[in-house]
Order: structure tokens, then C-alpha cells, then sequence
């Protein structure tokens, strides 16, 4: 059927999603809805139909589950961080939608509509879809994410300076109590410096050694001429000491690889002592990695020398024991 001349741009902005409300509204019939069900329109949830019958595409999805969830939802968690490009989109595909806590939550096909009494936040407009801010989309997100993926978000979107850290801390301080502790752990980690959920690991490592002193994560590192070398992923400033964590995750192509060691050579040429470590010895034998780097360290500190090179610390906090 045509559409009425009151609703095209309406299904146009919403990318032919519309409510039923919004179709009886303008002039559609209930019977002109019921006939086109099946045939020419296709209901994707309950009170929400697609105008076509194909899939509906992840965009029209979430201008679904935003309708579904009523005037007064907006997309949250997982679903406004995957639109902000701080997640894949496959990282949880679930629709999820909050709503003020006189609504109804509520879970069906895909959307998950929660209840949230913390309204005081700036949405973010993008065309007919309403998004939580930033920071609060990336800390809904890491607590309903698994651990691992929850952290690795927290420190990737502060490193690269996409969220601010006080704002991350705001919004982890003002939700609920449940779920906190760890999300508390992932904005430490991201402010003591980390890079990666497997630095932050041998991070929290070395802080267990009572051989080893205070270790910087990610220091700017010069040459006595001023010229900027290879950030260690965790550097020991008195002997110019640097722990580099090895990773075919995050060095995944030869090229990639071959810049990796490349980069320690270059630490190496300087005579600074370089321990590498990977995820896995990590995960499964951490005490093995401890003792490695502490012997390292000894031999290192017994030599008496220290290679002539600068660290700055990136970040005010240091790891301390």
C-alpha cells in the first residue's frame, strides 16, 4: 500500500521501522496492518513492524528495539559502545535498551530492555537513534561483558584517550554495588598505565615479588641525545630493566611480528636487559614468569651498570607493592 503522506518521512528517518501506534496514528487501518502482515510488511517484535519483508539489517535493529523499549528508551551497554566503535558488533548481539525505572524491563527476540534510575546523563543523537554517553556506554558494557573482554575495553577506549578516566570512574562509582569490584580493578589498571589486559596481568604480578622494586607501565624511554626508543611495556628504572609481553594475538601477521622484534633489538643495541613474555606463560605458569624476571633483575642489579637512557613515567600513578 502507499503510505500516508504524514508517515513517509517518519519510516524514512526510522528506516521503514515503525510502531503500530505510529501506523494507526496516521491513518492505517488495523485491518490494512493485519493484511500486510506476512505479506508485504514483516513484524519484527511485538508492536514494531518492518515495512518490507526482508531481515532486518543490525541498523534497523536497533531502531526496532529503541521503539519496542517506548518514547523514553535509549540504547545502552554493549549496543551504544559496538555504535561508538568501541566494540565489534558481534561482541553481544543483543539489542539492549534502558529505560526509566517506572517502565517495565523486559526480554524478548534479541533486546534486552532494562530499568535505570541514573537519568542524569547527556544522550547522544544519532539520526532516529538516541545512545547513553560514552563513558556510561563503556561501563554498562564491562559489566555484562565476560571479565577478560570487559577489561581489555576499560583500558583500550582510556589509552587511547576515546573516554576520559574520570568520567569511566563516575559511572562505575554511581551504578549498583554488584559487579562492581572488577570494574574497579579494569579503571585501576587503565590508570596505573596498561596498555592490554596482559600487561595489566604482569602488572599485578610483579607487584606480588618482594625482589623486584617499583615497576612503570608504558614509560616514554630516550637516548642520552634525546631521541625516543621503544615504550617497555613495564620498565625497572634503576637497572634499565624492560618486560615486554609477546602476543601472536596482538602481533598477528609476520610484518607485525617482525616490527616486535625488531623493537627489542632496538631496546637490546642500547644494552638494556629485555625479558620477554608471552599471554600463555602468563595464564599457566605465572610463578615461573615471576622468578624469570626477578633473576633477570638480580644478575641485572649485581652488574652495576645502567644503560644511559631517560624513562619518563606516562601516567602520575606508579605500581607499587
Amino acid at each position: 500500500m502507499d503510505l500516508p503522506a504524514s508517515l513517509k518521512p517518519i519510516a524514512a528517518e526510522q528506516m521503514g521501522v515503525v510502531s503500530r501506534r505510529q501506523l494507526t496514528e496516521h491513518g492505517v487501518s488495523i485491518g490494512q496492518v493485519r493484511w500486510h502482515l506476512g505479506r508485504s510488511w514483516r513484524q519484527v517484535l511485538p508492536g514494531v513492524v518492518l515495512l518490507g519483508t526482508s531481515l532486518p539489517t543490525p541498523s534497523q535493529r536497533y531502531i526496532a528495539g529503541q521503539i519496542y523499549g517506548g518514547p523514553d528508551s535509549w540504547l545502552a551497554g554493549p549496543t551504544a559502545a559496538a555504535l561508538f566503535g568501541f566494540l565489534p558488533e558481534d561482541a553481544d548481539r543483543r539489542v539492549h535498551v534502558l529505560v526509566p525505572a517506572t517502565s517495565k524491563p523486559r526480554r524478548i527476540n534479541g533486546v534486552t530492555v532494562r530499568r535505570t534510575r541514573l537519568m542524569h546523563e547527556r544522550l547522544v543523537q544519532r539520526g532516529p537513534l538516541r545512545l547513553s554517553s560514552r563513558p556510561r556506554a563503556v561501563v554498562d558494557a564491562a559489566a555484562v561483558l565476560p571479565e577478560s573482554t570487559a577489561r581489555a575495553l576499560i583500558i583500550d577506549v582510556v589509552r587511547r584517550r576515546l573516554v576520559r578516566l574520570d568520567d569511566v570512574t563516575h559511572w562505575v562509582e554511581v551504578r549498583q554495588t554488584h559487579g562492581r569490584v572488577r570494574l574497579r580493578r579494569a579503571v585501576q589498571e587503565a590508570a596505573a598505565g596498561a596498555w592490554s589486559v596482559p600487561e595489566a596481568d604482569l602488572a599485578a604480578l610483579v607487584l606480588t615479588s618482594r625482589v623486584l622494586p617499583t615497576a612503570w607501565l608504558n614509560p616514554g624511554l630516550e637516548d642520552e641525545n634525546g631521541a625516543r626508543l621503544t615504550t617497555p611495556d613495564v620498565w625497572f628504572d634503576d637497572v634499565g630493566m624492560a618486560v615486554m609481553v609477546h602476543s601472536c594475538e596482538f602481533h598477528a601477521g609476520a610484518l607485525q611480528w617482525d616490527a616486535t622484534v625488531t623493537d627489542d633489538s632496538e631496546l637490546s643495541s642500547y644494552r638494556i636487559v629485555v625479558v620477554g613474555v608471552t599471554p600463555e606463560q602468563l595464564a599457566k605458569d605465572p610463578p615461573s614468569v615471576l622468578r624469570r624476571i626477578e633473576n633477570h633483575y638480580v644478575t641485572a642489579r649485581r652488574s652495576g651498570f645502567r644503560p644511559a637512557v631517560v624513562a619518563t613515567p606516562r601516567h602520575a600513578w606508579r605500581l607499587t607493592a
